[in-house]
């Protein structure tokens, strides 16, 4: 079953979400396996994230890739991400 991700307000400016998005493309972690859809949103100063994933199970096997790129940017996450199941994905 797919989830939705919903990760918590945490102050990321939109040069701080590039430098990790960069990184990652770069070392071939980006996109990640099971990762449908992933937007980020907001102003310069505050990036919020959402992501839709295939199964917890992809999310998990990608879960501590992004973390050494997040402290190299001055990232620290404000809580726990809500994970909530799927009714319908549907893309147009």
């Amino acid at each position: 079953m797919s989830i939705v991700v919903r990760f918590p307000p945490s102050n990321v400016t939109k040069q701080q979400y590039d430098s990790v998005r960069n990184a990652l493309t770069e070392s071939g972690d980006w996109p990640p396996e099971g990762c449908r859809l992933h937007v980020a949103f907001g102003d310069q100063q505050v990036i919020r994230v959402s992501e839709v994933w295939e199964s917890q199970e992809q999310l998990e096997a990608f879960g501590e890739k992004p973390r050494p790129r997040l402290e190299e940017a001055g990232i620290q996450l404000s809580g726990q991400p809500e994970v909530l199941d799927t009714h319908i994905v549907e893309t147009f």
